[in-house]
């Protein structure tokens, strides 16, 4: 049927007032210009979207009879030119959504673009949200900033399509999601059950693990059959572990989880694996002032007491011996599973040092040390093997009275003894310093001093019983309180270092004593 010109116009003024400033439309993408995208709507003329509203990669993938969403703008001219737009079509189709969704309580997706006073800016299909900062997580978010660029789900508490106000919470999410992991956690849980759960917090008593909408604790003492002082050294927030369900209370909803009764405890089978007597290897983990603790297996320490690190009779701190990370051996003293205590040595794994000194030394042997310590007895001496020798104060000089050690020696000089006695058994060896020369009261005395020899000598001390004279080699005698003459005294010549005479009236070898007298004897000046 031929159309005239009336029924054409007809047809034309009909379809351009069809389309409305406003409406949504569905078009076809007609070609891609420089300044805009060319769209076809069923109108006598195509209508321009503005390039500015593509990204790039949106005009990558367009292409002629790509199906378009645009919104009426306005007539440009009288031409009937339409001015669209892809921006505003998509904004309202999305305030359709939110709203559906504020109505209905669906969640809608977003990204979060940049932080903003009291919280975070959501972009939902390009039309922007507010979150608020105590609907963003369950928990206080501490970072913010982390959550810049992600994509997430959201629920709308609040629109306002007239001001383009919108609020959404990112935490009623997680709440509907914990509750629903929660409900079909509850099912699994009963005492004795192994669990997987994450590490949600660490305190210094222990650590909350999410088994799934449900929080148990675990406490530190449950944490390892072994030393731990904090749950840290074991865990990091965020793992994922294996625990086991120790007690269920569900009126309260309380978990307590354990982690090292994963294993079997190491204290059960202790006098079996490790007996007394035996010798172990193990790592040094902790030291304190009374000894050390070595870990033979995971949970299981036994304690190195001072006295069982070395064989010296004073040993040093620990640590002057063993270090930190350390392996060694030792010996099992003691095990007391009840007590969860094990007693080691250290020192027990090496030779006594009294062993070696039974090896090493014969009496009459001529030794070199160090002077350690000086007593009132007498004096120390130390040895390579790590132990002392005495040099009894009456074995420092065949001739002189020595009241202390100090007279001979000086702490720290080094000098020569004779071994005089080795007792490994009680520990101690005898030294000699006079025994390095021959006993003059055998050897020269009898020869050189006889009854009746008149003698001059050096006083050294004046006592109430007598006078100590030093005679000829260094030998001393007596010169007894009655066998004084007063007149000396009287005169002052009876002191220290003054020079007296005085005559022999008695030799005891046995005694090794000489004694003398002043009376019958000649005045030096006469």
């Amino acid at each position: 049927m031929d159309i005239n010109n009336n029924e054409m116009e007809r047809l034309y003024a009909e379809s351009f007032h069809s389309i409305e400033e406003g409406a949504i439309l569905s078009g076809k993408v007609v070609s891609v210009k420089s300044d805009g995208v060319i769209v076809d709507i069923g109108y006598k003329s195509e209508g321009v979207i503005r390039i500015e509203e593509f990204t790039e990669e949106e005009l990558r993938s367009l292409k002629p009879g790509s199906p378009i969403e645009v919104y009426v703008v306005n007539m440009r001219d009288s031409e009937g030119v339409l001015s669209l737009s892809k921006e505003r079509a998509s904004k309202i189709k999305v305030w359709d959504v939110l709203e559906k969704a504020a109505q209905e309580g669906t969640a809608v997706e977003g990204v979060v673009t940049e932080r903003t006073k009291g919280g975070l800016t959501v972009d939902v299909g390009g039309v922007k949200a507010f979150l608020p900062g105590s609907q963003i997580d369950i928990k206080i978010t501490k970072d913010m900033d982390g959550l810049l660029g992600r994509k997430m789900l959201f629920r709308v508490l609040k629109i306002n399509n007239k001001r383009s106000n919108v609020i959404v919470s990112r935490r009623a999410i997680l709440e509907d999601e914990r509750a629903k992991k929660k409900g079909e956690t509850i099912g699994r849980i009963k005492e004795g059950a192994v669990m997987e759960g994450t590490v949600k917090n660490i305190t210094d008593y222990g650590v909350f693990v999410d088994l799934g909408g449900i929080d148990g604790l675990l406490h530190i003492s449950d944490i390892s059959w072994g030393r731990i002082t904090h749950p840290s050294e074991f865990f990091a927030i965020g793992d994922t572990i294996e625990v086991v369900v120790l007690k269920y209370d569900q009126t309260s909803e309380r978990i307590t989880l354990g982690y090292k009764q994963r294993q079997t405890d190491p204290w059960s089978n202790v006098l079996e694996k490790y007996p007394v007597g035996a010798t172990v290897k193990g790592k040094v983990v902790s030291i304190t002032d009374y000894g050390a603790f070595i870990e033979l297996e995971e949970g299981l320490e036994g304690l190195v007491h001072i006295s069982e690190i070395d064989w010296a009779p004073k040993p040093k701190h620990p640590s002057k011996y063993l270090s930190i990370g350390e392996t060694v051996e030792a010996l099992v003293l003691k095990v007391d599973p009840v007590e969860r205590k094990l007693s080691l040595s250290v020192k027990q794994c090496k030779p006594s040092p009294w062993e070696l000194i039974k090896d090493n030394y014969t009496v009459g042997q001529r030794i070199s040390g160090k002077v350690k310590s000086l007593t009132d007895f007498g004096a120390f001496v130390g040895l390579p093997e790590g132990v002392d020798g005495l040099i009894h104060i009456s074995d420092l000089s065949w001739t002189k009275h020595v009241k202390h050690p100090s007279e001979v020696l000086k702490k720290g000089q080094k000098v020569e003894a004779i071994v005089l006695a080795v007792d490994p058994e009680n520990e101690k060896m005898s030294l000699g310093l006079k025994q390095l020369e021959q006993d003059p009261w055998v050897e020269t005395i009898p020869s050189r001093f006889r009854l009746g020899d008149v003698m001059q000598g050096t006083v050294l001390r004046v006592t109430d019983f007598g006078i100590f004279l030093e005679l000829e080699g260094g030998v001393e005698g007596l010169v007894y309180s009655s066998e004084v003459v007063q007149p000396f005294a009287e005169e002052g010549q009876l002191q220290e270092g003054n020079t007296v005479v005085a005559r022999i009236i008695k030799i005891d070898l046995d005694e090794r004593k000489i004694g003398l007298s002043m009376k019958n004897v000649k005045r030096t000046d006469e």
